[in-house]
C-alpha cells in the first residue's frame, strides 16, 4: 500500500525534526518540546501541529503506535522516508526569505506610538534572552546549540535597535 501523497510544509519539516532529536512522541511530547524550541522562531499554531503528526504518517513520514499504559497517547516515529525528506531538506541550500511578523511593528504603521511600543517590546527581548541562554545551558545538541546562538544573536540585535531608536526619540524630545 503506497502512502497518499502530501505536499510537506516548513511545519511537516519541524515535526519531523523534533521527532527526530526526541525519537517517538505523542502531539503533548511535541507541543512541550515546540514551546522551549522551534516556536522561537517558527511559529506553529496549536490545532497545526496537533494534527501534523497523523498528515505525516498518512504520507508515510511517520509511523504511529499507541501507548500501552497510562493514557494510551499515540507515539510517532520517524520512518526511512521521513528520515530522507528530512535530510534531502536540510541539504537543500534553498530556503525561503525570513520574514517580519511583528504586531508593535503593526501597530506603529497603523499610527500607533512607537516609544511605549518599543519600551515594553525591550522587556520581552530581555526575558526572551534570557529564556534562551538558560536553555543552551541545558542542551549538548550542536545543531540545537546553534539555533539558540542564532536565536540569542537576533534578540541581542534587536534589544540594540530598540534602544537606539529610543535613544534617538530621546535625544530630539518625542513621546
Amino acid at each position: 500500500m503506497n502512502p497518499a501523497p502530501i505536499r510537506l510544509s516548513g511545519t511537516s519539516f519541524a515535526v519531523l525534526s523534533l521527532i527526530d532529536v526526541l525519537g517517538p512522541s505523542s502531539p503533548y511530547d511535541l507541543k512541550q518540546a515546540i514551546e522551549r524550541s522551534i516556536e522561537n522562531f517558527w511559529p506553529v499554531p496549536h490545532t497545526t501541529f496537533y494534527a501534523e503528526p497523523a498528515r505525516l504518517a498518512q504520507g508515510g513520514y511517520l509511523s504511529e503506535s499507541q501507548q500501552s499504559g497510562g493514557r494510551r497517547r499515540k507515539l510517532y516515529s520517524l520512518t526511512e522516508r521521513g528520515r530522507e525528506a528530512l535530510r534531502a531538506w536540510t541539504a537543500s541550500p534553498e530556503i525561503a526569505p525570513p520574514q517580519l511578523r511583528d504586531e508593535g511593528v503593526l501597530k506603529i504603521f497603523a499610527g500607533g506610538d512607537p516609544v511605549p511600543l518599543m519600551r515594553q517590546r525591550t522587556g520581552w527581548h530581555r526575558d526572551k534572552l534570557e529564556e534562551l541562554r538558560g536553555y543552551l545551558e541545558l542542551v549538548s545538541d550542536e545543531g540545537v546549540r546553534a539555533s539558540l546562538l542564532f536565536g540569542i544573536a537576533y534578540h541581542e540585535l534587536l534589544l540594540e535597535a530598540i534602544e537606539r531608536f529610543l535613544a534617538g526619540q530621546a535625544a530630539t524630545g518625542s513621546s
